[in-house]
């Protein structure tokens, strides 16, 4: 099976048919999706102007959409070295029970769903790289009261999510499935009671 850098030299090759190039575009999104794989490409393809079915977009288009999710996965990475380097360094100090950011850290291997995008066609309009440092840099600095991509206070929780965790606040304005520990105590209480009034609204 490919690995995500020998497809981006696929997409990069112009030796290669147009219709690959997509398509390795497309497969990179199976090694590295921050929104989900639907959520990523759609997004991609949004910013770059090509159409998700189109067979024979702009080259130059597509280079670009892989120069984005490249930077995307240069932070990610950075991200997890870290990540391991703090993980080695409180089993060191004997502390083996897994915190909170070791559980979203399980979900979100190998950068599949980082950032969540239950809705497809909702996500974050700034590029992936952005969306990401904006995350990481919440998960480092704790509990705040608003989404921490689009700082959005639009926050609802559904219980009816696609992909795990299943349930979870998500941010009607961007669209990410926002990980609960970035969220205070209240923030939560508040997009729980916001579901609640939905619920009553229906009935």
């Amino acid at each position: 099976m490919a690995g995500f850098r020998s497809l981006a030299r696929q997409v990069r090759d112009p030796r290669c048919d147009l219709a690959l190039r997509r398509y390795s575009l497309r497969k990179c999104l199976e090694r590295f999706a921050p929104y989900g794989h639907r959520a990523t490409w759609d997004h991609l393809c949004s910013r770059h102007r090509f159409g998700p079915e189109d067979r024979e977009p702009d080259p130059a288009r597509l280079v670009a959409a892989l120069d984005e999710l490249e930077e995307a996965r240069a932070v990610w990475l950075a991200y997890e070295e870290q990540f391991a380097a703090r993980r080695r360094r409180e089993k060191h100090d004997g502390l083996r029970r897994p915190g909170w950011i070791d559980d979203w850290h399980r979900r979100t291997w190998g950068g599949n769903g980082i950032a969540r995008c239950d809705d497809p066609s909702l996500h974050p309009t700034v590029p992936l790289a952005e969306a990401l440092r904006r995350l990481i840099t919440a998960l480092e600095a704790g509990p705040g009261e608003h989404c921490p991509v689009c700082a959005g206070d639009a926050i609802v929780w559904r219980p009816d999510l696609s992909n795990e965790p299943w349930f979870g606040p998500v941010c009607t304005r961007c669209g990410v499935v926002v990980p609960q520990a970035v969220l205070t105590p209240e923030a939560l209480a508040l997009a729980k009671r916001g579901r609640r009034k939905e619920l009553a609204s229906v009935a």
